[in-house]
């Protein structure tokens, strides 16, 4: 198996719920080392969410294993002192650092970012927050949630009736995490290579937003105010969800070629000579009657046999699927996208990366975690050893509640 890019990095994580854990999840896929550092009274409350009350109530819930696996964990009370100054000594040989605390919290634990560069000029450290360092709303608290409808995604999602609509995952917390990890590992290479790290900023509401690249840029550049469409596509139609015989359908005709030949599939090649279908803009214009009439035809046939005759045909399609059917697919099993981790008598099942690496010969990566996701505190005392702390000043450490 090749080497991952991130091999020998060490990266602490003070991070907590979701967004700062699924960024150093995909630094611990790239190849990190990760260390979360937990408080020790409950550690990150994603432990304890998550749809299996069991799980939760042993303090590894559905929602922590999910982008906690591959990570060390570590207990540290950051307002002892000398949890403090076990923080420094990490951050004395850590690359990178990454927390989302609200504004200010750090500084005002004495472990502010400036602070810690002093320790480590080449230290990465990584702030995530809902609305950034500065500005305004800078220190209001901010969930996922807050933050898609004060970013529009809201106002785009669903339909006229529908919207604004709420995305059915964290997008902003998981786009924000994203964007922190991009911005890591530009740092860390620039880090590697100049001797000098920097302090990153990352805004959960500016990364939504810079994800609604086309849907911005319409009101920016086009004066055009979005609007919900449900699942249609607004830059082209026949473009959307159809229903079938038995279920629904995504139809990607986005180009003529695929319209015509979905036309000629479904056993109307009269379409495209119709004056309100003839032409891309038009088609768009009238997407409604367009619609009803492919349905009309799609109506004699089930989803998934429609599916396999327009992907002969070339015309992009797909079926609607549920989470499950979705896991289900032999195309995701054939590329081993979930990953089984023993857990003692359970067993952990988590998501690989989206990618996966291979070398010039061929030889892959699997972008998989190394290691199932910690129990709270379970490398506390080994990385205090690494630290030169002895048996008998780490059971003095946790007698006085530092750790």
């Amino acid at each position: 198996m090749i080497s991952l890019p991130l091999s020998g990095i060490r990266v602490l994580d003070l991070s907590n719920v979701l967004s700062g854990p699924f960024c150093t999840y995909q630094l611990a896929l790239l190849g990190a080392a990760v260390l979360k550092i937990e408080n020790p009274t409950g550690g990150d409350l994603a432990r304890r969410l998550g749809a299996d009350p069991q799980a939760s109530a042993r303090n590894m819930g559905a929602s922590f294993v999910a982008v906690n696996a591959g990570k060390e964990s570590m207990t540290l009370n950051l307002k002892h002192e000398a949890g403090k100054d076990i923080l420094r000594k990490l951050v004395a040989d850590a690359d990178v650092l990454v927390e989302n605390f609200r504004p200010g919290v750090m500084d005002r634990l004495g472990l502010g970012a400036k602070s810690l560069l002093e320790l480590n000029p080449r230290l990465v450290y990584c702030a995530i927050s809902g609305f950034g360092n500065d500005g305004p709303l800078a220190h209001r608290p901010a969930y996922d949630q807050i933050i898609q409808g004060m970013s529009g995604a809201m106002s785009v999602t669903g339909d006229a009736e529908s919207a604004p609509l709420r995305v059915g995952y964290p997008v902003s917390d998981t786009v924000g995490g994203m964007n922190a990890a991009l911005a890591i590992c530009a740092a860390v290479l620039a880090a590697q290579r100049t001797g000098e790290g920097r302090i990153i900023d990352v805004s959960m509401l500016e990364a939504t937003l810079s994800s609604m690249g086309w849907v911005v840029s319409n009101y920016l550049n086009a004066g055009v105010t979005p609007a919900p469409m449900g699942n249609e596509n607004f830059t082209a139609a026949p473009s959307g969800t159809f229903v079938c015989g038995d279920g629904m359908l995504n139809i990607a005709a986005n180009e003529t070629k695929q319209f015509v030949a979905l036309c000629e599939l479904i056993g109307r090649p009269d379409l495209p000579h119709d004056a309100r279908f003839s032409e891309r803009n038009t088609r768009k214009r009238y997407r409604a009657e367009l619609k009803q009439e492919i349905e009309a035809a799609l109506a004699l046939d089930t989803a998934g046999n429609w599916e396999q005759r327009m992907t002969a045909a070339g015309v992009p399609a797909g079926l609607v699927l549920s989470v499950p059917e979705a896991i289900g697919q032999p195309q995701l099993a054939g590329r081993g996208f979930v990953h089984e981790l023993q857990d003692g008598d359970t067993v952990q099942r988590v998501t690989r990366a989206g990618f996966r690496f291979a070398d010039g010969h061929g030889e892959l990566s699997s972008g998989a975690p190394v290691s199932r996701a910690p129990h709270l505190s379970e490398h506390t005392d080994a990385h205090l050893q690494r630290l030169g702390f002895d048996a008998g000043a780490i059971a003095r450490l946790r007698e006085d509640g530092a750790i």
